[in-house]
């Protein structure tokens, strides 16, 4: 099984081409999205190291989320508790590093990290097929 805290989000380039049939524009403006991935910068190992932690801590606390019910009420607001302290450190890992960077960011967009690398990208951007 592949490890997930290894493989990058990858999107996918849909081809936008010009054509005269309105139904055929309206259904392809609402299928399409064309993302940019960008690269913006880099963190040190420990940094990527301390991310990855996280990121596992916080996928693990979401599984675990799926299988637990609240009928055990001590472990169930340990849970919620977890969850909620280990996205608030996930986010301030993000907002500390982009300042720290001074990354390059977009209103409509969001870093992602290649954990064999250590690169950020930038991903944003929506198609716009009828320009």
């Amino acid at each position: 099984m592949e490890k997930e805290s290894n493989r990058l989000i990858t999107s996918t380039l849909l081809t936008c081409e010009r054509t005269n049939d309105k139904q055929e524009i309206l259904q392809k403006q609402k299928k399409q999205r064309f993302e940019m991935k960008k690269l913006v910068g880099k963190v040190t190992v420990e940094e990527k190291n301390e991310i990855m932690s996280l990121y596992e801590r916080r996928n693990g606390l979401n599984e675990l989320s799926k299988v637990l019910t609240a009928d055990n009420d001590a472990l169930y607001e340990k849970l919620v508790k977890d969850m909620g302290e280990t996205g608030t450190k996930f986010q301030n890992w993000w907002n500390d590093m982009s300042a720290k960077y001074q990354w390059e960011s977009a209103e409509d967009g969001n870093w992602e990290i290649n954990f064999d690398t250590c690169e950020i990208y930038l991903i944003h951007g929506t198609c716009n097929c009828n320009k």
